[in-house]
């Protein structure tokens, strides 16, 4: 069936219309409820803003709090210090108010005392004022006095000078020359005085110490020479010795270093040489050839190297036997060795080695006897001529050479001053190096000790006596006793006996400084009384 047109544009307009209405009321319905939550959502935010607000207001608050307490903390304790600040100045105040008080105080103190003091002065200036010409007329009056002595003194030269014949320059220069006399003799007198004195008090000890070291110190009196004898059977041996042409013997004096005097001398060949260590090798390489019968040579020169080398191990165990019999330890090898060495070194034909051994002993007992270190005393003895035995030429003397050689394998410093020392090469610097002298001393002079060659001994006593000689007054002098005294005889007519101890005295002087001499020389001048003095 057909609908017509109009019905259908009804229905349409109509189904337009509805929509239309339909539409709005979902758009209000959409629009109310967007309003509604817009309205919540700014009541939310509303909500947020009062709370946030309130905490910001509060935060606010809180630091507002703190920043004024704070502040009223830092105003108090400024408030506090301004105030201890003022407390101070007060006081300050009043201590220098009490100060200027005190120095008002003293001040008027001063015035017065100041014033009583110009009083004073003003007395004292009156009363010096008061003494000054009480001085100017005792002054006029002295000066008057002193012009009357003067002139009354003047008078009395020149009626003394017409009486003695002299004038007064002669007059006193010989009085001058009376009074440096007299006063030479009390003065040589008041020296030996002194002397004696000092002998009897500070050398009383020293004596016994050395006499009771002596007692106890028991040596052997070695003397060597220069030429050792070797001894044989028969002459026939003294053909075998020498060799076609003088073969062997060359060869033997080029292989020792010493000279082998075959002579018309009966069962002797005499071995000549300075050093006494090629000496012994040499003795006992003849003595192992005359032995073995083989003497050429190849056979020499074998045997004297075989026994160089047998001496070299004898002079280490010498060295070795003779630290440990004086009780020595901690010695370097080398310096063993030289002490070995020294059995065959002689000293003005003392035994170098006897003459150490006898010097370290008195020195321990010495030290002992003084309260030092014996042990270090005795080590300083038996090393103190160490210098002579060093193999090696030396330009040095054998003190300071040795001192070298005991600075080089570390002696104790008082042992190196020692060795050092006792030839007065250098200065002492320790109490072992006396007492090392002074031993050394008492080892070489004793009788018997040492002998001196003729022509040096007899040159001394030649200049002792022409020494003694030189002095005015001496007539006669003589050394006697081997050089130990001199003995003096002077002119009584123009030695006096006052002069005489002075002479004594002058020449012991006068010889310890320009001689040299073992031991003391006792000086004797005899008139008609001795007077004694020693040159120590």
């Amino acid at each position: 069936m057909d609908i017509p047109v109009w019905i259908a544009i009804l229905a349409l307009l109509a189904g337009g219309g509805l929509g239309l209405v339909i539409g709005r009321r979902s758009m209000a319905d959409t629009h109310a409820r967007r309003e509604q939550e817009a309205e919540e959502k700014a009541a939310a935010i509303l909500k947020n803003a009062e709370q946030q607000a309130e905490t910001i207001k509060k935060e606010r608050m809180l630091e507002a709090k703190d920043k004024y307490i704070r502040l009223k903390a830092e105003f108090e304790e400024t408030t506090s210090q301004k105030r201890n600040l003022l407390q101070q100045n007060e006081n300050k105040l009043k201590q220098r108010e009490q100060q200027l008080a005190q120095q008002a105080d003293q001040q008027r103190t001063r015035d017065q005392e100041l014033n009583q003091q110009r009083n004073e002065i003003n007395q004292q200036r009156n009363t010096l004022t008061q003494q000054n010409d009480a001085l100017a007329k005792r002054r006029e009056d002295v000066d008057r006095r002193q012009q009357e002595a003067e002139r009354m003194l003047a008078e009395q030269v020149a009626q003394l000078e017409r009486i003695a014949g002299l004038s007064a320059d002669q007059a006193r220069e010989q009085l001058i020359d009376t009074l440096k006399a007299e006063a030479e003799t009390r003065a040589s007198s008041y020296v030996k005085n002194i002397i004696e004195e000092a002998k009897l008090t500070a050398t009383k000890e020293a004596k016994k110490v050395v006499i009771e070291t002596i007692q106890r110190t028991a040596t052997e009196h070695a003397i060597e020479n220069c030429v050792s004898v070797f001894n044989i059977e028969s002459d026939d041996v003294k053909g075998k010795v020498i060799g076609r042409e003088g073969r062997n013997i060359r060869a033997l004096e080029a292989a020792t270093g010493v000279e082998i005097i075959v002579d018309d001398t009966p069962e002797a060949i005499i071995i000549s040489g300075f050093d006494p260590v090629r000496r012994e090798i040499a003795r006992l390489s003849l003595h192992r050839l005359v032995q073995d019968g083989r003497i050429h040579p190849a056979r020499i020169e074998e045997i004297v190297a075989k026994t160089r080398k047998n001496i070299e191990d004898e002079i280490v165990e010498i060295g070795e036997r003779t630290v440990i019999d004086l009780g020595i330890h901690g010695l370097h090898p080398e310096l063993i060795k030289m002490v070995g060495r020294m059995r065959f070194r002689s000293s003005y034909g003392q035994n170098l080695l006897q003459h150490s051994r006898e010097v370290a002993k008195l020195c321990a007992t010495m030290a002992a006897e003084l309260g030092l270190n014996a042990k270090l005393a005795k080590r300083a003895g038996l090393l103190h001529d160490i210098g002579k035995v060093w193999p090696e030429e030396a330009e040095l003397p054998h003190a300071i050479l040795g001192m070298e050689l005991a600075k080089k394998y570390k002696e104790n410093p008082e042992v190196i001053n020692a060795i050092g020392a006792h030839h007065d090469e250098i200065e002492m610097t320790s109490m072992l190096s006396p007492i090392i002298q002074v031993c050394d001393a008492v080892s070489g002079s004793r009788p018997g000790a040492r002998r001196e060659m003729m022509e040096s001994y007899i040159k001394r006593l030649k200049d002792l006596e022409a020494l003694a000689g030189s002095f005015p007054g001496v007539t006669k002098c003589y050394a006697i006793q081997a050089g130990r005294e001199l003995r003096i005889m002077v002119d009584a007519d123009h030695v006096s006996d006052d002069r005489a101890g002075a002479l004594s005295y002058e020449i012991s002087q006068k010889i310890e400084k320009e001689m040299q001499y073992p031991g003391q020389i006792k000086v004797t001048v005899i008139r008609e009384m001795r007077s004694v003095a020693y040159a120590k």
